[in-house]
């Protein structure tokens, strides 16, 4: 079986574009795609995670999502590559829709369609739905309640990526009923973590700033700063998640710790 980095660069894409067991998934939708896409590729818009980590909410979205799969044609056999226009943003979230279907194989183009250096291709592209089954995996998603239950654990970094401001509890977003971080977090704003927008620091150089920690789980206000630097931990070979409930979800339960200051 052929293996898959995480977070894969488009040199790699360029040496393994048309391999009979890669999925190339373009996750901007079917009208950017058919306007141009990367040779080979399909249109394959799988969602982020929800703002809510309760299990009424991710056990049936995960089936949900492994239909979405099989409609586009992905079995859960092949390397699933995905790519968006070039930020990660709509990439990073998606790959971690299908490791919540179950899919064991999934990877980010860093750079998406603006690092392709070849002809984009022009049109619709036909969809070929599967019959295949997929074994959820609920611990692609990070939960308020494996977070409350791993605050002690020696194992697990939570990264907290907010501003000073937000970590310290100083200045929030107002819709928030608490303010604060999740308690033994560590900070580390998510621009740290990269070059340029789409373009992480190197894998030294994002270690020198964590040491190394067995496992991460980032989160920020509302899980889109926290999925970006989920990518960054990524392509530095972390075992890295993101909490997308983050800060929105963790404040509204009173019953949950925070530290300020």
């Amino acid at each position: 079986m052929s293996e898959l980095p995480p977070v894969v660069h488009v040199d790699w894409l360029e040496r393994e574009l048309g391999a009979d067991d890669l999925f190339l998934g373009d996750v901007r939708g079917p009208n950017a795609h058919a306007r141009g896409h990367i040779p080979g590729s399909k249109p394959l818009v799988l969602g982020s995670p929800p703002p809510m980590s309760d299990p009424a909410v991710l056990e049936p979205l995960a089936p949900e999502v492994g239909l979405r799969l099989r409609r586009h044609g992905v079995t859960g056999a092949e390397r699933l590559v995905l790519y968006d226009r070039g930020d990660g943003v709509g990439a990073m979230p998606a790959a971690q829709m299908a490791e919540l279907a179950g899919h064991p194989r999934v990877s980010v183009l860093l750079g998406g369609v603006a690092a392709w250096r070849g002809e984009l291709e022009i049109g619709q592209v036909e969809l070929h739905p599967v019959k295949t089954t997929f074994e959820p995996r609920f611990e692609a998603v990070p939960t308020r309640e494996e977070l409350a239950r791993r605050l002690d654990d020696g194992v697990l970094l939570i990264l907290d990526v907010r501003t000073e401001e937000e970590f310290r509890g100083k200045h929030g977003y107002p819709c928030d009923p608490r303010q604060g971080r999740i308690p033994g977090a560590r900070h580390l704003p998510v621009q740290q973590l990269f070059a340029e927008p789409g373009e992480p620091l190197p894998a030294d150089q994002i270690r020198a700033l964590l040491g190394d920690p067995e496992e991460i789980v980032a989160y920020c206000h509302s899980g889109s700063r926290s999925s970006l630097a989920t990518l960054a931990l990524r392509s530095a070979g972390f075992r890295a998640r993101n909490y997308a409930g983050s800060w929105h979800e963790w404040s509204r339960h009173e019953e949950l710790p925070l530290e300020k200051g």
